[in-house]
């Protein structure tokens, strides 16, 4: 009996439905699993994390992986592994930071877009056309680059040197280099989808008895456009991962001795000649960075086949 007609038969609730789909989904479901432990991880890394991340010590220099360090050591003496769990807190910080600036900026401007249409759509759209004009992945660098030195000259002019030092300010600018182009995408989609259901006859009705063009939107328009908006958030969650640790391969993004993967495999980029003597300190990284972007990837793949309204129930 397929899942589908099990669930059916049984009266599953619409999430309950979604959930065993996507179970019966393999790729999905490890897809899934690995997102849980990473958030699992992310929240729990003070407890998970056997060593504190910038702890060093010079007499296990480069060590191999062993019972005291399960990843090894690097060339500081720092545990791996332990730098991998803190850099899961990084990246799930940033992925959910930058998926609500989307969310806040994106979601107004295309309800907006989409249902008012005219002088507004062509004002949010051609914002958002300027923004697609640039490479996606090189206006955030142009971005990053060019709004980190303000950043940090303004905290050191106002008194904030100790905030500067400390990596915070590393994480406004990742955050705020991803949240601008991000949504224009989300933008879009969600004014298509609006333009789809402005003209659906529970729209026409609210519309004729007066209720107000906020109350639409938000009542009446948006909750019917959830699912497609879910699926592009969920696929760029595992974009956003990515774009983090180029920005901290690069040098532009989070700084050591912050824990990023991405300045974990830029620490450890040297290492790739020496193949296969201390390659693990390059490739471990860099098979965590990797897994995740697929693992979201594959999740927003299976959460498309669970939600798509094609699908008989």
């Amino acid at each position: 009996m397929s899942t589908t007609s099990f669930s059916k038969r049984r009266g599953h609730s619409p999430f309950v439905r979604v959930v065993l789909r996507i179970l019966a989904n393999p790729p999905a479901a490890v897809g899934a699993v690995i997102i849980f432990l990473v958030f699992f991880a992310a929240i729990f890394a003070p407890v998970l994390a056997p060593y504190p991340y910038d702890k060093q010590d010079l007499s296990a220099v480069e060590q191999p992986p062993s019972a005291a360090h399960w990843l090894g050591t690097d060339q500081l003496g720092r545990d791996v592994f332990s730098r991998i769990i803190w850099g899961s807190r990084s990246a799930v910080f940033v992925i959910v930071m930058v998926t609500v600036v989307n969310l806040v900026i994106g979601l107004p401007l295309g309800a907006l877009a989409g249902y008012l249409g005219g002088w507004a759509d062509t004002i949010i759209m051609r914002l958002a056309d300027i923004l697609f004009a640039f490479p996606g992945l090189l206006f955030v660098f142009f971005i990053a680059a060019t709004i980190k030195p303000g950043i940090l000259e303004w905290a050191k002019s106002v008194g904030l040197s100790d905030l500067a030092r400390s990596g915070y300010l590393d994480y406004a600018v990742v955050i705020i280099a991803l949240g601008v182009i991000g949504w224009a995408g989300l933008a879009r989609l969600i004014r298509a989808q609006v333009m789809s259901i402005r003209e659906r006859e529970y729209v026409i009705g609210a519309q004729a008895i007066g209720v107000s063009t906020w109350q639409i939107i938000t009542r009446h328009v948006l909750p019917n456009a959830m699912a497609p908006i879910i699926i592009a958030l969920s696929m760029g969650m595992g974009d956003i991962a990515m774009s983090e640790g180029y920005l901290s391969f690069l040098g532009i993004g989070l700084q050591p001795p912050a824990p990023s993967w991405g300045n974990l495999i830029f620490e450890n980029s040297r290492y790739w000649r020496s193949f296969p003597k201390m390659i693990w300190l390059l490739w471990i990284p860099g098979a965590v960075l990797a897994a995740v972007v697929f693992a979201f990837n594959f999740f927003g793949d299976g959460l498309n086949e669970a939600l798509n309204p094609e699908v008989s129930d």
